[in-house]
């Protein structure tokens, strides 16, 4: 099992990998993806990289826009699940009626989960979601703030502790994260590269991919740290983010 972070780009296959390896040789990936009217062309995209690092039958896992995601029922016969990139909202709208349903179902069936972009923001017990302004102030460019004003935190997965920011260096999103963990909506925050990965299983997250992940942390004065991790990093995953 395992929870796989991919911080977006579509540059490499090398990100998938390990989370195609923690599936295993013959099981289904199922790739949820929110579906805007264009979802089969999407699902071609996810399904040409995943082939690339080795998956052997991926599946599509559609839901309109303004639809839930049933897992019990969609799961059925997939052995691990890619929930895709698009609006991050839109994401956390559908997984919210079965985000405390969902974690234990995976747990159960053995099933890792791998999030691409809005994918791996919604993982977290609270989600960033969107948002360029925080009372007004711009943290970041107005074009990231996937269809918000002001910075939203919403309830997420709980897959992992921190909340996860994405498209870190491409976008300037470290910069949002900064601001939420500063505000102290999130414990301590994640922001992934495009064209990288944190895996995250048994307590310790690992870096891999082209790119880096900045930890964000509270400092005991008021102040934020922020730390950079490159490939083949690692570090232990704490609830209070004091070990991140």
């Amino acid at each position: 099992m395992g929870t796989f972070l991919i911080g977006g780009g579509w540059g490499t296959a090398e990100v998938y990998e390990p989370f195609v390896r923690a599936v295993g040789g013959g099981r289904r990936v199922g790739c949820l993806i929110i579906d805007e009217g264009d979802g089969a062309a999407q699902f071609e995209r996810y399904a040409e990289v995943l082939r690339k690092a080795g998956a052997q039958a991926p599946v599509p896992l559609l839901v309109p826009v303004g639809g839930r995601f049933e897992p019990e029922a969609a799961l059925d016969g997939i052995g691990g699940l890619l929930v895709c990139g698009g609006l991050t909202p839109a994401y956390q709208a559908a997984l919210d009626g079965c985000r405390e349903r969902l974690p234990g179902l995976l747990a159960e069936r053995g099933m890792p989960y791998a999030g691409f972009s809005a994918g791996a923001a919604v993982a977290a017990r609270r989600a960033v979601v969107g948002g360029w302004l925080l009372d007004g102030v711009p943290v970041c460019a107005e074009e990231t703030g996937e269809d918000l004003a002001e910075v939203e935190v919403r309830a997420g997965l709980g897959l992992v502790p921190f909340a996860v920011d994405v498209h870190a260096a491409q976008w300037g999103t470290l910069a949002r994260l900064v601001a939420v963990v500063g505000r102290g909506e999130v414990p301590y925050g994640i922001a992934v590269d495009e064209n990288t990965l944190l895996a995250v299983a048994d307590g310790e997250a690992r870096v891999a991919g082209r790119g880096r992940v900045h930890v964000v942390r509270p400092g005991a004065d008021g102040s934020v740290r922020v730390r950079a991790h490159g490939t083949g990093e690692s570090f232990p995953v704490e609830p209070s983010g004091e070990g991140a």
